[in-house]
Formats: structure tokens, C-alpha cells, sequence
């Protein structure tokens, strides 16, 4: 015996799984697993943030309003009231395409925000405050 009656199924064996054949949808396949995995773990509606006044200062008792696509128009979702530090939660995002605005007598009104999430219900922080100007 030479040793190359092994070799032989082995490299027949490497060579197939090696194949662009099978490797391509197996790395299409992992894909998708892992990325239904993170939708899995991150898909609870939560959109959180912060309000602050033109100074920068954090504004307690902001109203921040959440709109949602419907079709054709923005349609008002929910509202969630900003804590002491001016930070909102709001827990009930079913959309993909939402909207965000904060406002409270006195001290302003921010611009409308649209947002583009990947997925519906996608859970999101947002990484600049809404700034609340004009003082109305």
C-alpha cells in the first residue's frame, strides 16, 4: 500500500464541500439565520431619546410625538412625556417609516425627524436630540 487509497475519498470529500455550490448557500443560509436572530432580539417597538433646548440643557415634561406611514400620510401613533434628564421611551413603534417631533409651551418646538428603520418594529435609539427652538 502506497497511502493514496486514503487520500483519494478525502480529497473527493474536500473538494465537494469546498465547491463554490455548496459554500455559496451555505454562507447565504448563515446569513439569513443570523440575521433573523438579530431581528429576533431586537424587535420590540422601543424608540428612545432625548429633548434638549437650544442651550443644550435637557427639558423635563417635553411632549414627543411618534408618527407612522399609513399608506400615503403620517398618521399620529403615540406620545410619551421626556423625564427629568429628557429622556423619552416610547413603546409601541409598529412601523418601518416613523416620524419624531417634541414640543412644550414656552420653551419650543423641534423639527420633525423622519427615520428609515430596516425592519418593522425595529428598536431604536436616537443618536442626536431633538432640539427644541423658537420658544413657542
Amino acid at each position: 500500500m502506497t497511502g493514496q487509497e486514503d487520500f483519494v475519498p478525502r480529497a473527493r470529500w474536500r473538494a465537494w464541500l469546498l465547491n463554490r455550490f455548496v459554500l455559496v448557500p451555505a454562507a447565504l443560509a448563515l446569513i439569513a439565520a443570523l440575521w433573523n436572530g438579530y431581528v429576533a432580539l431586537h424587535d420590540h417597538g422601543l424608540v428612545t431619546g432625548r429633548v434638549v433646548d437650544a442651550a443644550g440643557r435637557p427639558v423635563a415634561g417635553a411632549t414627543v410625538v411618534l408618527w407612522v406611514l399609513e399608506f400615503t400620510t403620517y398618521v399620529e401613533k403615540s406620545r410619551a412625556t421626556t423625564g427629568p434628564d429628557g429622556v423619552f421611551t416610547i413603546h409601541d413603534n409598529p412601523s418601518h417609516n416613523i416620524q419624531l417631533a417634541a414640543e412644550k409651551p414656552g420653551v419650543g418646538r423641534s423639527a420633525r425627524i423622519p427615520v428609515r428603520l430596516y425592519f418593522r418594529a425595529e428598536d431604536l435609539a436616537l443618536r442626536e436630540p431633538l432640539v427644541l427652538e423658537g420658544g413657542g
